[in-house]
């Protein structure tokens, strides 16, 4: 299952990719182009981190999957520490 974006997240792209602001403990964070692309891919749009790597790849075709996957991994963990994403559903 994949997180979801914290309810007071701003998400707004720019010309090098995106960036995030939570507004109620003021966390600015800049996503690359890739990164957008993740963001705009957690749930609910996409329920399991093999259906958004399998999305980005659609994308992404020259990517490596195995290093896509790791990639997508990392940057999950820094939004759910920087507290911009939630846990899922369950």
């Amino acid at each position: 299952m994949l997180p979801r974006p914290h309810p007071s997240v701003v998400f707004r792209t720019v010309s090098e990719g995106a960036v995030l602001l939570h507004l109620e403990n003021e966390v600015y964070f800049g996503l690359n182009s890739v990164g957008a692309s993740i963001w705009q891919l957690l749930a609910p749009r996409c329920d399991c981190l093999d259906d958004l790597c399998t999305r980005l790849l659609a994308g992404f075709p020259d990517a490596n999957p195995g290093e896509l996957r790791r990639d997508v991994e990392d940057l999950l963990a820094q939004l759910h520490e920087s507290d911009l994403v939630i846990a899922p559903a369950s």
